[in-house]
């Protein structure tokens, strides 16, 4: 009976988190699907645009941490579905406004309730799933952001038939605000708020059972957070200049065409999505077969490779491709060369392509397994914050793929500024290796209950 009460609310809260935060996504991402819409009738230039994307993006780097360390102390039920409210009527009143000065506005007001959205979930996911699940149900629910984001465009493009930029924005974020109501109603903080018991941990063979609650200087002091959000930092910034500027290097230094460019990008996404979720599926057996202890993680083997295979898609990405064919092995031609007369594709675009998926899969999937491993190594009073900390360094990884990127291609070119990336993916990943077995507990050392 206790299993099906457990399943009961575990399915529900899921249900309405998965689509809270897919509507939490679409409501980020409307201005971008309605800007061709915008456009035709408000005169808005380059730098406009810019300004009023920025202000988002800024607001939302600052709210995702604030909201990581309030989910540690307030009700995350009320969290998420507050900056859910916030987003949907946002979405609603900027479909009222016209000029670029209340667009940034209110775009920056949308970011700050855009960073109520992932904390919250995460500390939920804890609280009602046993680690050896938790890592498959975060990347499922990460899923909910691709999903929103490759049928957004589609469904955006299909009501401009019938109405205008602003009756789309105010339907998106009418039925947002809606929404915030099922989820105050529906998720549940943690088990004990509906009177089932705490989901309890079970420790690695031999190890000491501990108090799980630490201070905030215990908490801030353990190396391994640390260990983290440098890794995390250069994963992020790695994967964002990938994303952000993989494209132009196509196009400028490789002579590649802008629908290669755009291929190729689709193709890193579907990757992406493939390796979110199987990171957390394989990641969940080895806890499952491990469990947790003081020291080592059963996620980092997994986190390793796939970090180690961020390193070789890039090289390969940079070295091999040129204006005609891959300069690869002839191995990989014979290989390439059948399945491209099957589907009609050259050999040059099935590598790319290959390179563009297997560059997601790697990417993405550390990516998910750094959140969860900062969550769930932490001590349970501290396990939002912990995720905000790692979340924080990953935008400054970000910001670092932007402005510093660019100049160093300036000055140099987009061959040198891979190259970097790929050097400091290179020792990063080597670092991880050697630190592998490292105490991993954040917080007090343990104490014998």
């Amino acid at each position: 009976m206790g299993a099906t009460v457990y399943g009961y609310y575990r399915v529900t809260i899921f249900i309405a988190m998965f689509t809270g935060y897919m509507l939490y996504f679409f409501n980020r991402k409307t201005f971008s699907f309605v800007m061709p819409s915008m456009m035709e009738e408000i005169e808005l230039d380059k730098d406009d645009l810019g300004l009023i994307t920025s202000s988002q993006t800024l607001a939302y780097a600052i709210s995702k941490f604030i909201s990581g360390v309030l989910s540690d102390h307030i009700s995350a039920r009320w969290l998420f579905s507050i900056g859910l409210f916030v987003v949907g009527s946002i979405n609603v009143v900027f479909s009222w406004s016209s000029t670029v000065t209340t667009f940034s506005l209110l775009w920056f007001i949308n970011g700050l309730g855009q960073g109520c959205g992932w904390p919250p979930c995460g500390k939920v996911l804890r609280k009602w799933f046993e680690p050896s699940q938790f890592g498959t149900w975060w990347s499922v629910l990460s899923c909910s952001m691709n999903l929103a984001g490759s049928l957004g465009p589609i469904l955006v493009t299909m009501l401009l038939h019938y109405y205008d930029w602003r009756s789309i924005l105010t339907m998106s974020g009418v039925f947002c605000a809606t929404f915030s109501i099922v989820t105050v109603v529906w998720v549940k903080n943690e088990p004990k708020d509906v009177g089932l018991p705490a989901i309890e941990a079970a420790p690695k063979k031999g190890a000491k059972r501990c108090k799980s609650e630490s201070t905030l200087s215990e908490f801030l002091l353990s190396p391994f957070l640390w260990v983290l959000s440098l890794g995390y930092l250069v994963v992020f910034g790695v994967k964002t200049a990938a994303t952000d500027w993989g494209q132009l290097f196509l196009m400028q230094e490789k002579g590649q065409t802008a629908l290669m460019g755009s291929t190729y990008m689709s193709a890193l996404e579907v990757g992406g999505f493939a390796g979110s979720l199987a990171s957390g599926l394989i990641s969940d057996r080895a806890v499952a077969r491990s469990g947790l202890g003081t020291h080592g993680n059963p996620r980092h083997g997994l986190l390793i490779v796939m970090m180690a295979g961020m390193y070789v898609s890039m090289y390969l990405f940079r070295v091999t491709i040129t204006a005609e064919i891959p300069k690869e092995a002839p191995l990989w031609l014979q290989v390439i060369h059948p399945i491209s007369v099957l589907i009609g594709v050259s050999e040059k675009e099935i590598w790319i392509l290959f390179l563009g998926a297997m560059f997601g899969f790697s990417s993405y999937g550390p990516i998910a397994l750094f959140g969860v491993i900062a969550s769930e190594s932490a001590p349970s009073n501290f396990c939002g914050t912990s995720h905000a900390v790692v979340a924080l360094m990953a935008n400054v990884g970000a910001f670092m793929a932007g402005l510093p990127f660019s100049t160093i291609a300036k000055q140099h070119s987009w061959d040198m500024a891979f190259w970097i990336a790929e050097i400091f993916m290179a020792v990063t990943t080597i670092s991880f290796f050697l630190v592998r077995n490292m105490r991993t507990k954040m917080g007090r050392r343990e104490k014998l209950d």
